[in-house]
């Protein structure tokens, strides 16, 4: 097997990221300082392969998902849209909790990837569903959760509804509402169209086709899990990661969680240059090094 070196510390005035915080807290005094002692392994050329499980569900599709064993707290990825668990993000996040010992499970929503399901009958509520039997069925003890896109608007609902196992949550280009806010962002008549045929294609440069078609009924159905008209009730630590080139959703977003949530332990982490995805050598590394900037902080508080 290659042998990978460990990634050098970059100074933070090359990082290109700002830094909100809302609370005072000692998280970014730390995901500033050097961690020698705890450095992630970086994305070795010879991978480990696991096996891909399935989690079965009474009336409910079938879950893929691969799970590490470890230490608490646990971490489960949340991917985005149409995003599977093979994701740049979702196996780096994997090799870094091999390097520490902590457990993690990275899945498929239905209708997605090896999931079980069919994807036109895919609804914001029916992952939300997805999401709490991983926590419910798979996860063992406190986990931090990492969302996605789609996956930082369900992870705080994950948040909401599991308020004793999450102890933790990171969104990267958090996605909450977005789905209904970009829909009402349309011209009248756009929106009276899709009404009337059913379906959406809505414009997108991660799809093949150039767009994702959606159906109306999918769209209503996501307006009764907005969250951003009201307090969001999450009071654990939250770390919300943004980039400034984000075209499908704006950073600004983030900024309107962190000023919903009732937790006063939150920090917004602008980069400039990054785009929706964040899943640039860079963004990987303020990412894992945003997690072990958790796991201390929440071992801390244990001890």
């Amino acid at each position: 097997m290659a042998r990978v070196g460990l990634p050098s510390w970059v100074p933070c005035r090359r990082w290109g990221w700002m830094a909100v915080s809302f609370g005072f807290h000692r998280g970014l005094s730390t995901l500033l300082a050097p961690k020698a002692e705890r450095a992630p392994r970086w994305l070795p050329a010879c991978r480990q392969k696991t096996s891909i499980s399935f989690l079965s569900r009474p009336d409910l599709p079938n879950l893929a998902y691969k799970r590490l064993k470890g230490k608490s707290p646990g971490i489960i990825f949340i991917p985005g849209y149409m995003s599977n668990m093979n994701g740049t993000k979702a196996l780096a996040i994997e090799e870094f909790c091999k390097s520490l010992g902590h457990a993690y499970i990275r899945f498929d929503y239905s209708g997605v990837g090896n999931s079980d399901g069919n994807l036109e009958e895919c609804t914001v509520g029916k992952w939300r569903k997805d999401v709490l039997s991983i926590i419910d069925d798979l996860a063992e003890g406190p986990q931090i959760l990492v969302g996605s896109s789609l996956g930082g608007w369900l992870m705080l609902h994950a948040a909401i509804a599991r308020p004793q196992k999450v102890v933790a949550l990171i969104g990267v280009a958090t996605a909450v509402d977005s789905l209904v806010t970009q829909f009402n962002q349309l011209p009248v008549e756009a929106k009276k169209e899709i009404e009337m045929k059913g379906v959406w294609s809505m414009p997108s440069k991660y799809s093949e086709e150039g767009f994702y078609r959606i159906q109306y009924s999918v769209i209503k159905e996501a307006e009764h899990y907005c969250l951003l008209h009201s307090p969001i009730p999450v009071n654990c630590p939250i770390r919300l990661l943004h980039g400034m080139k984000d075209d499908i959703v704006p950073w600004h977003t983030s900024m309107q969680v962190a000023d919903r949530v009732v937790s006063t332990d939150v920090d917004v982490i602008l980069r400039k240059n990054s785009d929706h995805r964040m899943k640039e050598k860079a963004d990987i590394q303020l990412l894992v090094y945003t997690i072990d900037d958790l796991i201390d902080k929440l071992s801390t508080v244990v001890k």
